[in-house]
């Protein structure tokens, strides 16, 4: 799930040329020193960040003739019309109004985003016109435009201004104010640049934003990508564009594996208390180190509802913050006293309380609906960065709790239980899982691993109003409880346990606890706790009275597919959301893999589940896009706009991370070791960025490192032909195969072949693996046959010693290559 405060990912730095003090400009200063020295200041109340909040026009405007600003991959250029300048802020003048007749123009520095622009717009240039542009800035834009000495000819829209301070509050809620603060109170140069396009031709509603640390994003950070283009129409929604600097690519340091944001968070002490309301009262210790020069304003993740209280620094110093109303913008954001070096640590206190952030469900359910930022998060996180923890949680007497770390002890005190956890590696996130559960474990020695599973004994309220509807219904849906499947949980959870560490090696926790949760549709996992959905615990009854039936086999790997999180996503983690495709897809790849070496006896059960994942990529959603169609796969969960869907998640990122797992995987395969070659391949990968993140391109070298000759199609050591095809690209070969046999002179076995590929571009290469299905009823690989572009191989290959014909010739008998069907 994507939470609101995930908007808030523009974690930055920077600052426009100093222009003289206007007096408006020494009373903002002065009011900002008496709000940093003052014992306790109120929320928003640095006098800088409120003349930024209330911004409005200036005195100075100007008018244009074909003035043309270039910014990046965008050209505007304004024909004519009228700039009107906002009030200048610390002396730093931060945006303009335009009005009158222009032209955007944009063309991405990669060839995957121009083929989006295409896709969503069906034109091969993107070129937008417009008679109504607002812009924010701290970069050189108001220096350049103040070299046109044209006089202004009109009047200033202060609705357009209000309007775009409406977006960002209200539909976004992204505090740009505070984003633009960051750069003002900087000491280095500032580089934002964000235009708000009221387009003619392709949206109204289109935004148009440069950051040095990493975009915004709609609902999903970009970072470390600089560069986007959105849009925020109801009907229109999501991210057409995003992309580094195009000076990047030129110079050729453009990198999925770059860190842009303006702080890493290095250790999190964490002290938080919950009621049997719910309610959370938190003080979160952070200690952090800046990543830029001149840091002063900056942003974390905490959940909307969770109000701070007072923030204090070295020393104990009370500190400026920001925090607007829970329903709009409400981004926290900590002023320091002064200006930090990069490699400088520091460490702030933050006291906040509030409810919403965990829901009581009844009967002793408690819902976590904050994972991620029921604490100072770092904002614009995507599980790259990994911090030591140290946390002491209060919860209701009689409860029982599991939570990121290792549990250091337990206690009584009055009406709560006290339990203490520490880190024992770094973790790219914390967080906790606690109800009237009823526990099993079991003991791991091999793998030097404790196996948890927490059921509730009481169900939650809206099981209880689910029976009473389904008695008046005269339906029978039995008492729903969930603790007589609570060792079905831990012996999956088990038995993953058992497989991934053969095939992937040592995961860096002592612990997994699968907690039950009472949301029913999806499940979750942090470093050692993973939340099953409720409806897993139900029997097959049950949930065939919910009409849970059409699962495309869901609850058969919810739990493998969580533990897997345990190796991807956490051990390893991913950089950004280009990355994210690993974590989800090595996952569900790593579930296939479960079922295959459970369910021996059922081999269906992983032919089914490849059927499955092969269905959800080539069937159409509502919009008529096939999930294989969307786009390449490193654009991830951007991919889901109003014109490809929003079902992208589970109809790309899923099934296709998964296959290119599998793919790999199959091609690694030999008759006499079996999974030898690809368990070396993953251990290394495990072992080379335990506890770091990594890139689709990390993953490339690794697979370069332990690819096969066979798989050297190119003859130069590269992957570049399978992953141009299936991760940086869309395309997917249909095959037509026939295979016959023959008996030669001496008695052996003939074997006649012809494979024809198509619906592909003459470059396109693949090793499609031929199968035996002999007398015996065993299924034997042959070999693999290389294949290039729309082409046919035929040949006749003696089977010497082989007497009796195979019943049949198959390819991809394992769903070696994602094909068409």
């Amino acid at each position: 799930m994507i939470s609101r405060h995930q908007l808030a990912t523009g974690n930055i730095g920077g600052i426009v040329k100093v222009l003289p003090l206007t007096a408006l400009a020494v009373l903002t200063l002065a009011t900002s020193v008496l709000a940093q020295n003052s014992p306790n200041p109120s929320p928003n109340s640095d006098g800088t960040y409120q003349a930024l909040r209330t911004i409005s026009f200036g005195n100075e405007a100007v008018g244009v003739n074909n003035l043309t600003l270039k910014r990046d991959a965008a050209t505007f250029h304004l024909r004519s019309g009228n700039l009107c300048f906002l009030t200048p802020v610390s002396g730093k003048v931060t945006g303009a109004v335009f009005t009158g007749d222009g032209t955007l123009v944009i063309e991405p520095p990669i060839a995957s985003e121009r083929g989006m622009l295409h896709l969503l717009t069906k034109e091969n240039e993107f070129s937008e016109s417009f008679t109504q542009l607002v812009l924010r800035f701290t970069d050189a834009t108001y220096d350049e435009i103040k070299k046109t000495v044209n006089p202004a000819t009109g009047s200033c829209d202060a609705s357009l201004l209000q309007d775009s301070q409406h977006v960002m509050r209200k539909k976004l809620y992204y505090n740009l104010d505070a984003r633009i603060l960051q750069d003002v109170l900087g000491t280095e140069p500032g580089r934002l640049f964000v235009a708000f396009v009221h387009g003619k031709r392709y949206n109204d509603k289109m935004i148009y934003a440069m950051d040095p640390h990493g975009a915004p994003g709609l609902g999903l950070s970009v970072a470390p990508e600089e560069v986007e283009l959105m849009t925020y129409d109801e009907n229109k929604f999501g991210i057409w564009g995003a992309f580094h600097f195009s000076e990047e690519y030129k110079s050729g340091t453009a990198s999925g594996a770059q860190k842009n944001g303006v702080i890493q968070i290095e250790h999190q002490q964490l002290d938080t208390s919950i009621g049997k309301n719910a309610s959370l009262v938190g003080k979160a210790t952070t200690t952090f180190i800046s990543q830029v020069n001149g840091l002063r304003a900056l942003p974390f993740d905490l959940f909307s509802t969770l109000r701070v209280q007072n923030v204090t620094g070295d020393g104990g110093q009370a500190l400026s913050f920001i925090q607007e109303d829970k329903k709009d913008d409400s981004d926290f954001w900590v002023i320091l006293p002064k200006p930090l070096a990069r490699g400088e640590k520091y460490t702030i206190t933050t006291s906040y309380a509030g409810k919403e952030a965990v829901v009581d469900e009844g009967g002793g359910n408690y819902f976590p609906v904050a994972r991620h930022n029921w604490y100072p998060n770092l904002a614009g996180s995507s599980l790259g960065g990994y911090s030591s923890y140290d946390m002491t949680l209060h919860i209701p007497k009689g409860m029982k709790i599991a939570a990121t770390g290792t549990l250091v002890s337990e206690n009584a005190q009055g009406d709560q239980d006290v339990t203490i956890w520490k880190s024992e590696v770094p973790l790219t996130v914390a967080g906790f899982g606690f109800g009237k559960f009823k526990k099993e474990e079991v003991k791991l020695e091999k793998e030097s691993y404790l196996v948890e599973s927490y059921a509730n004994e009481q169900p939650p309220n809206w099981v209880n109003s689910l029976q009473h509807d389904a008695e008046g219904a005269d339906v029978a849906l039995g008492t729903m409880g969930t603790t007589s499947l609570n060792k079905k949980a831990l012996a999956e959870g088990e038995l993953a346990i058992r497989i991934y560490t053969d095939y992937f090696g040592a995961a860096p926790y002592k612990k997994v606890a699968l907690t039950q949760q009472s949301a029913c549709g999806f499940g979750q996992a942090w470093p050692g706790v993973i939340w099953i959905p409720i409806c897993y615990f139900f029997d097959t009854t049950v949930r065939h009275q919910l009409g849970l039936d059409s699962d495309r086999g869901y609850w058969r790997v919810v739990t493998p597919h969580e533990v897997a999180h345990q190796w991807w996503g956490h051990t390893v983690g991913f950089n950004s959301y280009r990355d994210q495709w690993m974590s989800e897809g090595f996952a569900d790849g790593s579930a296939s893999i479960y079922l295959q070496a459970v369910y021996q006896k059922e081999p269906k059960r992983f032919f089914d589940f490849w059927k499955d994942e092969q269905d959800l990529l080539l069937e159409r959603d509502r919009e008529g896009f096939r999930g294989i169609d969307a786009g390449p796969l490193t654009m991830g969960y951007r991919l889901s706009n109003s014109r490809t869907g929003f079902s992208i998640t589970r109809r790309l990122i899923y099934p296709k991370g998964a296959y290119i797992f599998h793919m790999v995987r199959m091609m690694l395969w030999d008759r006499r070791t079996g999974d030898q070659n690809f368990k070396a391949l993953m251990q290394d990968f495990v072992s080379t960025y335990k506890n770091q993140a990594a890139t689709t391109e990390d993953f490339k070298a690794m697979v370069e490192k332990h690819m096969t000759r066979e798989m050297d199609v190119d003859g130069n050591h590269k992957m570049d032909w399978f992953f141009d095809e299936y991760v940086y690209g869309t395309a997917i070969p249909k095959y037509a195969f026939d295979g016959t046999f023959e008996n030669g002179p001496d008695g052996d076995v003939i074997f006649s072949v012809k494979l024809t590929q198509s619906g592909v571009i003459d470059q396109f290469k693949m090793l499609v693996p031929i199968y035996f299905e002999l007398a015996d009823g065993r299924t034997v690989m042959l070999g693999r046959v290389y294949i290039k572009g729309n082409s046919s191989v035929e040949q006749k290959v003696p089977l010497k010693g082989m007497k009796d014909k195979p019943r049949r010739a198959l390819i991809n008998y394992n769903y070696d290559v994602l094909a068409e069907k």
